[in-house]
């Protein structure tokens, strides 16, 4: 079979990266596609830039597995890279007893997982920690830090190209056929120009187009469905004031969100969010600022009470690429390979939301593992 590239990837988010880095690194060809002008400029640049423990997630769900696997290669990456992160840790925080029941069921969670390391404090102790945080209990998570998204999809890159992988950008792919002898044949718009590609290997790491790039190849197995994509939208408020925290802090999560927590850049400065809005578009606007607004601030003084009046500031908004209803149980990762679809060669990625960043280079070393 002579093809014109081994692997394909789809997608410039950090998941595709990761992959691409991986791939190229064992010794693949390997060409990212990327239909926007530069690397992550959809999910993997609108998010809280979190590195997660892996506390929430079910018990052997890809979620929690990887999530943990990734974020200590994540720290030793950054590390390595010289790429900005900060161990600062997290509180999780019951403001009223009736939720430190849900403090503990997040712990047993935790260790199941694999996360031995949370402490339980009192509110006296977090006190010490916080001096502005209010609650009745909260539970440290030593594990949890931030980094610097941008810097780190930036030396993902570099890895790609310096193990003689290929990036293309403003190029999209808007048709796949596979061919007989399992070649995949693309079809690719950039600018006023189609060409076409063929490769032996693809992956799809869409993000937010993955379930429509999914949707272009006939699979042989009569059973299976793409996932379909439910974006759901989350707001993040800025703060005008400087911070007093030194932790991220996190509320009582809701069934499909973490609540509206704040977290912290590379500089110290606060942002808080994301809230969650479903919508059936991809449309990025701020919506209802004013009374948005003030929701939040009546969320964050449960733990800040002292939240100066007018702080908040809209910063921005991101997209997660759900793969499930509003209303219905929150879904696993999907990872796709042959046995799902019966492509050989195909691995296809869906509802890579958080904890996507930290998961990044857990999830490249799986994919790499099914397309082999």
């Amino acid at each position: 079979m002579s093809v014109d590239i081994e692997t394909v990837v789809i997608g410039a988010g950090v998941v595709g990266l990761a992959i691409a880095a991986e791939l190229a690194e064992r010794g693949q060809e390997v060409l990212v596609v990327e239909r926007h002008r530069t690397f992550g400029t959809e999910t993997s640049s609108r998010n809280s830039e979190v590195i997660h423990a892996g506390i929430y997630y079910p018990e052997g769900s890809l979620r929690a597995k990887l999530c943990v696997e990734g974020r200590e290669r994540l720290y030793a990456f950054a590390v390595k890279h010289n790429v900005p992160v900060n161990r600062c840790g997290k509180l999780l925080v019951a403001t009223t007893e009736t939720e430190v029941a849900q403090l503990a069921a997040i712990e047993a969670k935790a260790v199941k997982n694999g996360v031995p390391d949370l402490r339980r404090l009192t509110s006296n102790e977090v006190r010490k920690l916080e001096p502005d945080v209010h609650c009745v209990a909260a539970t440290l998570s030593p594990s949890t830090g931030i980094i610097d998204g941008h810097a780190f999809m930036a030396a993902l890159e570099a890895r790609v190209l310096n193990a003689g992988g290929q990036i293309a950008f403003n190029s999209e792919v808007t048709g796949i056929s596979v061919e007989v002898g399992n070649e995949f044949r693309l079809i690719i718009r950039s600018g006023g120009d189609v060409s076409e590609l063929t490769s032996a290997r693809l992956v799809n790491a869409a993000g937010l187009g993955a379930s429509g790039i999914g949707r272009m190849i006939a699979t042989p197995n009569p059973d299976y469905v793409v996932p379909g994509l439910f974006p759901a939208k989350g707001h993040y408020f800025s703060l005008a004031a400087k911070a007093p925290f030194k932790h991220l802090i996190y509320p009582m999560p809701s069934p499909d969100a973490l609540g509206v927590h704040l977290t912290l850049d590379m500089s110290g400065a606060a942002r808080f969010g994301p809230d969650i809005y479903w919508q059936d578009n991809l449309d990025y606007a701020f919506v209802d600022p004013d009374g948005r607004r003030k929701a939040f601030a009546r969320e964050i003084k449960r733990y800040w009470p002292t939240l100066p009046e007018d702080a908040l500031m809209p910063a921005y908004t991101g997209i997660r690429p759900k793969i499930y209803a509003e209303g219905a149980p929150a879904a696993d990762f999907e990872i796709h390979g042959e046995d799902k679809h019966g492509i050989p060669g195909f691995v296809a990625l869906y509802g890579i939301e958080s904890p996507g960043l930290t998961s990044s280079l857990a999830i490249a070393v799986y994919t790499a593992q099914l397309l082999d």
